[in-house]
């Protein structure tokens, strides 16, 4: 019997499987499809920055802490399994959509606060320094220290590395149901009949975690949120790191392809493009990048990201259960929190002091 049954194989899912094998804990992890295909597959790979001990807010903990793990945490994943992730300190322009963009200067607040470095560049700052931006561009700010990771690279190097510490990874496998006697659960059942038993269990299941949780009477308001992307490739790279406007944003992968995103659609479970919500990406991109119209769509596709009220994911223990712990409600932010999200769970599960208190993260 293992020690540890993880339910979901996204990167959070995979993330706190590799971490546990890696203390010497048996670990299954099971997913309904193949693994990382969902919203893990959909994202950009954006790595904010953040600076721990200027941080007063628990995102900005989560979001710092997960800035300092992520070189460690890609560099032994490459090490261990030869798959390099596509880790790189790019930097990163968030430029202003009007003048008084209140969301623009509420995130410099933000960044000084925060004591993170960036530079402010006046319209006249951002023709000079990056000339191929629409000229009627207000103004803007660079941020230095702001990184990206490709998703497939990773996914890919995760399961390798779950496989070589041991896990049993068990794709096209949907639980059905959590099996409870008394305050613990018992076994989990499949689509396919089959229970499986552990001595913990941890649901990573993004969106679809709240199905699971229903028959508990845990209440977790999950909504799955649909996010468009269009990739293009370009004959020779015009720029080399990431563009925001808000929630929106263009992640250049470094060999011509530029990622676009990303929209926000509350439409339930319904993950396919469409012409609206394709057009409105490229015509964000054609107007902050005119070079673009000359690109070519090399492909679109949509994820559903698990949104949950007041923006903070559910990592901790489910009350009432003493082996049933949850990790989900992460929306844009899953792949970034992915390191602190997994140290957390092993930190919990071992009796270790943890980076930040779970009584921040599991309401």
């Amino acid at each position: 019997m293992p020690d540890v049954l993880v339910i979901g194989g996204g990167v959070i899912g995979l993330s706190v499987a590799f971490e546990l094998a890696g203390q010497g804990l048996k670990v299954t992890i099971v997913d309904q499809s193949g693994f990382g295909q969902e919203a893990s597959w959909a994202g950009a790979g954006m790595l904010p920055p953040g600076r721990f001990t200027a941080a007063t807010t628990t995102e900005a903990r989560l979001r710092s802490a997960s800035h300092a793990l992520w070189p460690i945490w890609q560099e032994q994943l490459t090490q261990q399994t030869g798959i390099d992730v596509g880790y790189r300190r790019c930097g990163a322009i968030d430029l202003a959509e009007s003048p008084e963009d209140p969301e623009y200067f509420r995130l410099l607040d933000a960044y000084r606060a925060e004591q993170i470095p960036f530079e402010v560049l006046a319209a006249t700052d951002l023709r000079q320094r990056f000339a191929y931006l629409n000229r009627d561009i207000p103004n803007g700010c660079w941020v230095p220290d702001y990184a990206q990771v490709r998703n497939p690279w990773l996914v890919r190097a995760l399961i390798a590395g779950c496989q070589q510490r041991g896990v049993n990874l068990q794709s096209n496998t949907p639980v059905t149901t959590l099996e409870v006697n008394a305050d613990r659960v018992a076994s989990i059942s499949t689509a396919h009949h089959k229970q499986l038993t552990a001595d913990r269990y941890i649901i990573t299941s993004g969106a679809w975690s709240q199905r699971l949780l229903q028959p508990l009477r845990f209440q977790l308001p999950l909504e799955p949120v649909r996010g468009q992307i269009v990739l293009l490739q370009e004959p020779v790279a015009t720029f080399q790191h990431i563009i925001q406007v808000g929630p929106r944003y263009l992640v250049p992968r470094g060999d011509g392809r530029i990622l676009i995103g990303s929209t926000e659609e509350h439409v339930g479970f319904e993950k396919q493009n469409t012409e609206a919500g394709v057009q409105g990406l490229l015509d964000f991109a054609y107007q902050l990048v005119p070079a673009l119209r000359s690109a070519r769509i090399e492909r679109t596709w949509a994820g559903l990201r698990p949104w949950k009220p007041g923006g903070l994911p559910f990592i901790g223990p489910i009350p009432e259960f003493q082996n049933l712990w949850l990790a989900a409600g992460h929306f844009r932010a899953g792949l970034q929190l992915s390191p602190i999200t997994a140290v957390l769970l092993r930190q919990a599960l071992l009796g270790q002091p943890t980076t930040i208190d779970l009584a921040e993260t599991s309401r």
